[in-house]
């Protein structure tokens, strides 16, 4: 855990209201702005609340929610290319920022696209010989120089990284338009009848492709697993309502429903295969469409989980409610336009209360690491944690590096979620396995805001630092 000494904000810029209390409990406390993007700050010690009229939010720490799986983000071929460009004493200093338990972000769960995404240096799949319904010419060739290497970096760091992986198309000869892509472009060149449509099915639906796809898939999990790395689950379509002209392939319901409940099942049965099958990832607000899926016995006896990201923001809350037992992931936090900037960062915490606050388990970055460019293949510009500067190999830690170290350097697998009420609800908080409580709270005015933060029959009173994120720390606080 991050508990290095830094010097303290100017009395100036931060007030500071520190009581006595009974016991010598203290809380510790981290900040971020724009200006300072990590200060440790003195202790703040407890007081006992008896007197206060005024709270502003109240953490509860006997009413516990939802386990903490962790965080993460995605590898993509585009950020290792941007990593590789510098020599290896530093790309292996951002790796340890990233991976290693005793750095900053302690990320423990990892996405990777299984064959072409929007961040990948092109098109390719697993299996690019047409018709191979035996999946003779299968092959991880390609991952070997860039997905591959990659991981095996990070499992240096924290070799108990959960990997899971998803496809953004099958392979184009299993497709209706025989292409990556689902919609038409001047790159990709096909017959508008030909473009995939929301709710419909640009995989081409019969018992030959299913049952090829579904092999296609255990041999994407032995052949990774012969590289030494394990994947823990398979999310089985990246946005199966979206047509992109990048690497995507939409799908009906009911026919994502069948293929997982009579073919990808029974498959990965048949093989022995213990990697866990996902629905995800879930992109449109509609409860409905994950009630098709989920409707179908033979499928919902094989989904261990649900996966939302974009507008799956929306549904979540209900699936929560409906389907208690399944574990939720936010699976590709919103990526905005390239900006890396200040209020990026802030959206990004908005993203967060509303996914842990909807049961998410865990939180999934986009992409890590992007070069000065932050475009896809396909000219689209987004954001990422850490920038490369290729050219003068300067490496940038963005904001939103440091609003996930608030949350991942703290908030370890395995802690849960408690519930917070009041008037100021930019705040969250959970306990960890130590007993340990954690608060992260956001300030997203432009002037210093006091918060009165109550805990069982203590409080904290504070003045948030304007546009800032902090991270309180009640040690053994059960």
């Amino acid at each position: 855990m991050y508990r290095r000494n830094i010097s303290i904000v100017p009395l100036a810029l931060l007030v500071l209201l520190i009581f006595s209390c009974r016991g010598n409990l203290t809380v510790k406390w981290w900040t971020s702005t724009p200006s300072r993007l990590w200060e440790e700050q003195r202790n703040i010690l407890l007081e006992p609340s008896d007197s206060v009229f005024h709270i502003d939010a109240e953490v509860f720490t006997d009413s516990v929610q939802q386990k903490i799986e962790g965080f993460g983000g995605c590898f993509n071929e585009l950020g290792w290319k941007a990593l590789s460009s510098l020599d290896e004493i530093r790309r292996e200093q951002v790796l340890k920022m990233f991976f290693s338990p005793d750095n900053d972000l302690r990320f423990n769960i990892g996405r990777i696209p299984i064959g072409a995404n929007d961040f990948s240096d092109g098109y390719y799949s697993l299996d690019d010989s047409a018709n191979d319904y035996s999946l003779d010419y299968f092959n991880i060739e390609r991952d070997k120089s860039a997905l591959i290497p990659y991981v095996k970096s990070a499992l240096r760091y924290e070799k108990h990284i959960e990997i899971w992986a998803s496809p953004w198309t099958p392979p184009a000869w299993m497709k209706i338009n025989k292409n990556y892509a689902c919609a038409s472009s001047k790159k990709n060149n096909f017959k508008p009848e030909l473009q995939g449509k929301e709710g419909s099915d640009l995989i081409l639906n019969n018992d030959t492709i299913f049952k090829a796809y579904a092999k296609y898939f255990v041999k994407f999990i032995k052949a990774y697993n012969d590289e030494g790395i394990k994947i823990f689950a398979i999310h089985v379509q990246n946005e199966f309502n979206s047509c992109q002209i990048f690497p995507s392939c939409t799908w009906e319901p009911s026919s994502l429903a069948s293929f997982i409940g009579n073919y990808l099942g029974p498959q990965f049965d048949k093989d022995r295969i213990k990697t866990n099958i996902w629905l995800g990832t879930i992109e449109r607000p509609d409860i409905k469409i994950i009630d098709t899926i989920l409707g179908n016995k033979q499928c919902q006896n094989y989904i261990k989980g649900l996966g939302f990201q974009w507008a799956g923001k929306e549904a979540i809350d209900s699936a929560h409610i409906k389907y208690p037992l399944l574990e939720l992931m936010q699976t590709e936090s919103e990526c905005g336009n390239g900006s890396n900037d200040w209020n990026a960062a802030e959206y990004t915490f908005s993203l967060m209360k509303r996914y842990f606050n909807s049961g998410a388990n865990s939180y999934i970055y986009w992409n890590m690491i992007l070069d000065e460019t932050g475009k896809s293949h396909w000219n689209w510009k987004q954001n990422s944690l850490v920038t490369i500067n290729t050219k003068d190999k300067k490496i940038i830690y963005n904001p939103e590096y440091y609003l996930f170290k608030h949350f991942s350097n703290f908030v370890e697998q395995g802690s849960s979620k408690v519930m917070t009420k009041g008037n100021f609800d930019d705040i969250l908080a959970f306990i960890t396995p130590h007993n340990d409580l954690i608060i992260i709270t956001a300030n997203t005015l432009s002037i210093p805001r006091i918060v009165r933060l109550k805990i069982a029959h203590k409080l904290i009173e504070v003045a948030l630092p304007k546009n800032s994120f902090s991270t309180f720390v009640y040690y053994d606080a059960l």
